[in-house]
């Protein structure tokens, strides 16, 4: 299998890419751009989580512990003395970081369910939960971190299936076909537990009309097919007609869109849906 610098270097190139087309597009904000495009970095090196002691492994662990303690240190911050927090921080950072991760090492095995499609869409839906109610983004950007989770964990499985073909020697590998797959037939309890977990994953996410509204936009993809290659000289040192006629033409609503600072959304136009 491809180890973890490829994997990190491979997926942030990819979801460089599409947070490029995104950016173009001009469907979210820059500030939320980023947040989604570092989804998608996680996604390219998630799937080694069940891989014990794995770099991947404890990066992830560390970071979620970080994440919840933060998490609910800021929820419960007017509700507790400072001493509490102290106990609910510190006890929610242990928790995770090793109670969490010695259960979870206990229970998996590497290159099983984690290696899956059905994960990559658990792990998505998972982050469209977290960015909307943990996060407080709102359902539209929850979802464009859910694509790009899924992208990164795709290429991710993609590139284990890669380097389980040798091609200097023309041999396939005994690894082969253990990355990319529906779900792990050799486990069927813990592929009938993925499931279930997205089945209910699916039932706690966020809505999706925001998000499918704002990629049906004519006016996002035609303002897309615009930018694709300079219309002069590249790099901007002729400006083209077209790219000035879109300037002060088009409708701009998209760099502001429907989502207000309290991540809260309001009604507004197809094409605005998408924003910030």
């Amino acid at each position: 299998m491809a180890n973890f610098t490829t994997h990190i270097a491979i997926g942030t190139v990819v979801t460089g890419a599409l947070a490029t087309l995104t950016l173009a597009a001009d469907v979210v904000a820059p500030q939320n751009l980023v947040a989604v495009t570092l989804a998608g970095v996680l996604g390219s090196v998630l799937p080694d989580i069940d891989l014990k002691d794995s770099r991947p492994s404890r990066a992830m662990f560390a970071g979620l512990a970080i994440f919840f303690s933060f998490a609910v240190l800021f929820n419960a911050a007017t509700e507790y003395s400072i001493a509490e927090l102290w106990v609910l921080w510190l006890g929610t950072l242990l928790l995770v970081r090793y109670g969490l991760h010695s259960v979870f090492h206990r229970i998996s095995v590497h290159r099983g369910i984690w290696h899956s499609i059905l994960a990559a869409v658990f792990s998505s839906i998972a982050t469209a939960i977290v960015f909307r109610h943990l996060l407080g983004k709102p359902d539209g950007v929850a979802w464009l971190a859910a694509v790009f989770m899924f992208v990164g964990y795709i290429t991710h499985l993609t590139l284990d299936e890669i380097y389980s073909v040798d091609v200097m020697d023309t041999r396939i590998k005994a690894s082969f076909g253990t990355a990319l797959k529906f779900i792990d037939r050799r486990n069927v309890m813990a592929s009938a537990a993925m499931a279930c977990a997205t089945a209910v994953a699916i039932m706690l996410s966020p809505q999706t009309s925001t998000f499918v509204d704002g990629l049906s936009s004519r006016s996002m993809w035609t303002g897309l097919q615009q930018r694709i290659l300079p219309a002069g000289k590249w790099f901007g040192l002729v400006n083209g007609p077209h790219v000035a006629s879109r300037k002060a033409d088009e409708p701009r609503g998209i760099t502001t869109g429907s989502i207000g600072g309290d991540g809260q959304e309001t009604k507004a136009a197809p094409e605005e849906v998408m924003q910030r």
